[in-house]
């Protein structure tokens, strides 16, 4: 518990020096390079192939091959919002993915490399987006995804009975995902109640979108669940003592980040400015 703790504050410690400590975007650009390489390398092992020498030199490239795309996602603006929207679609179809599981496990097949690329990429891309347009709009979809986590965790503990999707994910259950959404709903309405002076309408509209971004953070965490199960690896890594591996700390994040970063442009379109 005590190396969990040290590696948590640790992460928390260098991402928000890098979100809050200067204006400039090398530390930030940097971090998302860094965090999309080590989750590429990771995502690679998940896929289907035998871990093998040949694998892992296999898994260092994907996982350089994904840095250097997101670089250039990060540098060209139009090939992050085409990364959004094919990662939302993909996030979509997932649902049905989720679903079937284990009757169902088609989709594991190579293609999952370029739906790597595209997720992570698409993550980090937008975490990027937010945290441009504000630190304290990224610490807030970082508040909706711990919220949910840490809800859905100890409400689900105490009261879950009823499995929310047990052949992908045994410990999560139906009353822990309304914990973490109710825990989350304070959130929201804290934040939209102090912070935002807009219409009742531009009110109703972002809450739709923090809720949007909740749930997708839950279909993030059970995707990669799935992914694990059905590549019978229990953690995507070990580089975080205590913690397993990056895509372990992130899964809810790629889905989450790149709908609530398109949830942002879109409201910006139409005419509410947060």
């Amino acid at each position: 518990m005590l190396e969990r703790i040290i590696t948590a504050l640790v992460l928390v410690a260098v991402v928000l020096s890098c979100m809050f400590a200067t204006t400039s975007e090398y530390p930030m650009y940097v971090l998302m390079i860094i965090a999309s390489g080590i989750a590429g390398y990771e995502w690679s092992k998940l896929m289907p192939h035998q871990n093998t020498d040949v694998s892992k030199s296999k898994a260092m490239l994907f996982g350089l091959f994904t840095a250097l795309f997101s670089t250039l996602a990060l540098y060209l603006g139009d090939l992050a919002l085409l990364l959004w929207a094919a990662s939302i679609l993909t996030w979509l179809i997932s649902i049905n993915w989720v679903k079937s599981y284990p009757e169902y496990d088609g989709w594991y097949n190579a293609s999952l490399n370029i739906i790597g690329v595209v997720l992570i990429s698409a993550a980090v891309t937008a975490i990027f987006d937010v945290w441009q347009s504000s630190p304290w709009w990224l610490m807030y979809l970082f508040l909706l995804v711990w919220g949910a986590d840490s809800g859905a965790y100890f409400v689900g503990r105490k009261m879950g009975k009823n499995k929310l999707a047990p052949k992908v994910s045994p410990n999560k259950s139906i009353e822990g995902l309304l914990g973490g959404v109710v825990t989350v709903m304070i959130v929201i309405i804290a934040v939209q109640f102090s912070f935002l002076k807009v219409t009742l309408l531009q009110h109703i509209l972002f809450f739709i979108l923090s809720t949007i971004t909740v749930f997708s953070s839950v279909l993030g965490d059970l995707f990669e669940s799935m992914i694990k199960r059905r590549a019978g690896i229990k953690d995507s890594g070990r580089i975080l003592p205590g913690h397993g591996g990056v895509l372990d700390r992130i899964d809810s994040l790629l889905a989450a980040a790149p709908v609530f970063a398109a949830g942002l442009v879109v409201l910006k379109l139409i005419g509410v400015d947060l």
